[in-house]
């Protein structure tokens, strides 16, 4: 049997998320309150919004969240080396 990949993942995998919705997993934490979450049926990444809703993680949102947790880094270790 031919395996066909799409954008995100098997048709088998899209039409068990299209019909029981995804299970998506934390593939990576931004801040305190954003994160980055993959499906792990069919890979879709998706990223909590401003009001803390789910957003399709484009290129845009990606590099806004890599500045953000690099924002939120040097800020949080400015924080330690003080205390």
């Amino acid at each position: 049997m031919k395996k066909v990949i799409t954008d995100y993942g098997t048709k088998l995998s899209a039409l068990c998320c299209s019909i029981f919705g995804h299970h998506y997993i934390v593939s990576k934490k931004v801040t305190l309150h954003i994160k980055e979450y993959k499906c792990v049926h069919c890979n879709k990444e998706v990223t909590t919004d401003v009001s803390g809703n789910l957003s399709n993680l484009t290129p845009e949102l990606q590099d806004i969240n890599n500045t953000l947790q690099d924002i939120y880094q040097k800020r949080h270790r400015a924080t330690q080396q003080v205390a």
